[in-house]
């Protein structure tokens, strides 16, 4: 019992005493290692200085939410009150949760390439693909990582561009593909499941321009779901419109052979004359009827759209970033300190020792056949 109780004490201070090993031969070297962290501050500050910076600029706006139970409000109480009824309204299909999927998709992001934007520090106006293509920057260290793929893709495109090439969502071109992809990284959307709060953040290399595509964005946003939702009221107030025209014009021309017979046929007691005149009254009182309540329909057509026009509430509207988000220069600093001195401390625990063997076993081998001859 003695033995069993002896040996785990054993084992604990020959494991202590290898820590306190290591950590003297670290300290030992304390000099080395500064020399590495030196390094890898010189290099972090180098990286960090090398990466452009980029600024975010946000919207967070509440979008209106139907939930397909709800009448039309108070517009339905006005319309009950004109004597006719707006019916229900129908479930929207575009909820909030799939906003970040419309703004992703890429027909959305293609209608974004010819937004106007200006730049805070020239004030010169690009397109956004102009901008993206010409005006931005990369690190140093993309520019070379880049090259292959440029050489090759040199070597296999021997087909010159199309000048009256026009964008086709169907079917991309490869730089238009890589804008789409680029872009989809700069734009994007989130959605707060509890609230249905929608965050859009556009990040670019320059503040105004970022506050710009923000605005522009969230302004497509809305047109695109506004245009969703009204797009069955809408087309049915069209139809209503162009049946109140044409029961207009049939109500005009009933009203004016009305009145050019009574013109025509004053005094005349003739019973076939009676009649006629009671027919064409009948036939102008039928077509005001008919005028009476396609008027009826398009003004219900009309609340229809209005009621089902979605509402936005801008929390917190785009401004133009003072501070850039990107690069954390401190973080990457701290980074590279931390990374040269975990390579340092195991350089100097693990790979000289393991050089020092290498070596020692490499000058066994060369001095047996020495002692062999």
């Amino acid at each position: 019992m003695q033995d069993e109780n002896y040996m785990p004490e054993k084992a604990g201070e020959e494991k202590e005493i290898d820590l306190m090993e290591l950590a003297m031969k670290l300290w030992s070297q304390r000099k080395r290692i500064v020399k590495w962290c030196a390094c890898g501050a010189v290099l972090g500050l180098v990286v960090a200085f090398s990466i452009p910076k980029e600024y975010t600029s946000s919207v967070k706006l509440a979008p209106e939410v139907t939930d397909g139970k709800a009448g039309g409000g108070g517009l339905s109480a006005l319309a009950s009150m004109a004597g006719f009824s707006t019916g229900s309204s129908s479930a929207d299909a575009v909820y909030p949760q799939l906003y970040p999927d419309v703004v992703g998709s890429i027909p959305f992001l293609t209608g974004l390439f010819d937004v106007k934007v200006e730049t805070k520090k020239d004030h010169d106006v690009f397109t956004v693909q102009q901008y993206l293509e010409k005006e931005t920057r990369s690190p140093w260290w993309s520019v070379i990582l880049s090259l292959p793929g440029k050489l090759l893709g040199l070597l296999r495109s021997s087909d010159s561009v199309d000048e009256n090439h026009k964008l086709d969502n169907f079917q991309l071109t490869t730089d238009e593909s890589r804008l789409v992809e680029k872009l989809s990284n700069l734009v994007t959307a989130s959605v707060d499941q509890k609230t249905s709060v929608v965050t859009i953040a556009v990040t670019m290399q320059d503040p105004l321009v970022s506050a710009i595509l923000a605005d522009t964005v969230v302004a497509r946003l809305q047109e695109y779901v506004t245009d969703y939702r009204t797009n069955k009221a809408r087309n049915d107030l069209q139809y209503a419109e162009l049946l109140n025209d044409e029961a207009r014009a049939n109500y005009y021309e009933a009203q004016q052979r009305y009145a050019g017979y009574l013109d025509h046929n004053q005094g005349i007691a003739l019973r076939s004359a009676q009649t006629e005149q009671e027919r064409l009254e009948n036939e102008a009182s039928l077509a005001f009827s008919l005028y009476n309540q396609t008027a009826q329909q398009v003004q219900k057509a009309r609340a229809k759209v209005q009621e089902t026009t979605p509402v936005y509430a801008i929390i917190s509207p785009a401004t133009v970033p003072l501070k850039p988000v990107k690069p954390r220069k401190v973080m990457i600093l701290i980074g590279f300190v931390f990374l040269a001195f975990v390579a340092s401390s195991a350089w100097i625990l693990f790979g000289e020792p393991l050089m020092e063997e290498y070596k020692e076993k490499a000058k066994q081998m060369n001095t047996k056949p020495e002692e062999e001859k």
